[in-house]
């Protein structure tokens, strides 16, 4: 453990923070010891045992399995949002994932990992010195797939008439800006920086695995896209009724639901970083939140319709495993249960609200799903994540639920404003119609396949 060297010698050893700590690395610590019959304590550093360099592996391979879970996601959401559009546009939907996970990497690596983690005097452009542990990378690539989700999600809400480039601009701006700043003002201690949101009124704003910093960013950031890029043609008719316009894969929403669900079990337990016993629970309440969510939904749109819509219910799941993504680290089996159960009711009527209130066209149901039921979970915490209730507690999540909408959708108002009137942020209602498949791609989904029309 100390490798015959003094005191002296392996302090010159000792990292500039623990955050770039390698198993080789020695560690410093307070230890008590007896001198002269009375205890003391000291500090020392010391080289880590094996069963700490056993630990220490342990938790990179967890956040890197976690890492690879999250990234899967990525299908999800591409199969998710392709089933609820138009076959028409279904390869521009899948280019689209594909591009903001590969441009949102660079992005972040670049810069965005720098404004979201770096202390004062730790730059990390390019990875910086986390660059030199496996833990540097195990904990850059677990971020990165976050920082690549929150603009994934915006995609839903521009679906079916948001030119290409136009989203490859916004995805480089979400991933290299806008998540980030928001990100370090959460979890900024996370590594080396330090958020204001972390210390609000005493208490901090508590989010375990993103509810606000990740979904209801992505949600509202989706907000401001589709309202400033305005309706689909032919979704709402001249006095402002909605008209349905059918997604043409509803199976492959369905399985696209499925490998999301997959991917948030290593979303919420690998938010813990750690390889230990605690991972079970939190998927288990991962997995209670959506089960709950799915039912609810399901119920609700029932009630609401006389039908159990298929489409209602796997938004349902999805957003109780939003909802609980705040506090799944803390709730028990009733919170799980509750918490996705108003997700899976509150996404119905918020879908429906949004669309024939605020006439606000969002194809994929994204914005009540992320930024609605996100702002829930996050709400809930102050209920079911402490073992007493506080006000304060309660207005610390109030605050950080506040900033993060002031933040995204103040920011992607004027994001995509500035597309608009720039480069352009719509296609033309000719590409429109044709689809943008081929207007945007020149490819076809299903080439050669005769596909009904009302599909298409």
């Amino acid at each position: 453990m100390l490798k015959g060297k003094t005191q002296e010698e392996i302090r010159k050893d000792l990292p500039v923070s623990g955050a770039y700590r390698d198993e080789t690395t020695p560690i410093a610590e307070d230890v008590e010891v007896t001198v002269a019959g009375k205890a003391e304590t000291v500090s020392i550093v010391r080289y880590l045992s094996d069963l700490e360099i056993l630990q220490y592996r342990g938790d990179v391979l967890w956040t890197c399995i976690a890492a690879f879970l999250v990234f899967i996601m990525q299908a999800g959401f591409a199969m998710v949002e392709s089933g609820f559009t138009r076959a028409k546009n279904a390869v521009n939907i899948m280019m689209k994932n594909i591009m903001d996970f590969c441009i949102g990497t660079i992005a972040f690596l670049i810069i965005g990992f720098h404004i979201m983690f770096a202390g004062p005097d730790e730059p990390l452009f390019f990875l910086g010195k986390t660059e030199a542990t496996q833990w540097g990378f195990a904990f850059w690539l677990f971020q990165c797939v976050f920082a690549a989700t929150t603009a994934t999600i915006v995609s839903g809400g521009v679906a079916e008439r948001c030119k290409f480039t136009s989203y490859l601009i916004y995805s480089l701006v979400i991933c290299a800006v806008i998540y980030p700043i928001f990100g370090g003002w959460a979890w900024g201690s996370l590594l080396d920086g330090s958020g204001w949101l972390e210390a609000v009124l005493g208490v901090g704003f508590y989010d375990f695995a993103g509810s606000t910093v990740v979904h209801s960013i992505g949600g509202w950031l989706a907000l401001a896209g589709a309202l400033v890029i305005g309706p689909r043609v032919g979704k709402f008719d001249a006095d402002g009724t909605p008209k349905a316009i059918p997604g043409h894969n509803l199976p492959f929403a369905v399985i696209g639901g499925f490998i999301l669900w997959l991917g948030w079990f290593g979303f919420n337990p690998g938010s813990t970083t750690t390889f230990d016993g605690n991972l079970a629970r939190i998927a288990v309440m991962t997995n209670i939140a959506g089960a709950a969510g799915g039912i609810g939904a399901m119920a609700a749109i029932w009630f609401y319709t006389q039908k159990p819509d298929v489409g209602m219910t796997v938004n349902g799941f999805l957003a109780g495993m939003v909802a609980v993504c705040a506090a799944v680290d803390v709730v028990n089996v009733f919170g799980a249960l509750i918490i996705g159960l108003v997700a899976g009711v509150l996404v119905v009527f918020s879908v429906i609200f949004i669309e024939r209130k605020l006439k606000v066209d969002d194809p994929v149901g994204c914005v009540s799903v992320h930024g609605v039921c996100g702002a829930w979970g996050t709400l809930a915490y102050a209920v079911f994540g402490v073992e007493q209730f506080s006000m304060t507690v309660l207005a610390a999540q109030l605050v950080g639920i506040g900033v993060a909408f002031a933040w995204s959708f103040g920011c992607g108002m004027a994001l995509f404003l500035a597309i608009k009137h720039t480069v352009g942020l719509r296609v033309t209602a000719e590409e429109e119609e044709v689809g943008l498949d081929i207007k945007e791609h020149g490819n076809e989904a299903y080439s050669g396949l005769q596909v009904d029309r009302h599909s298409y």
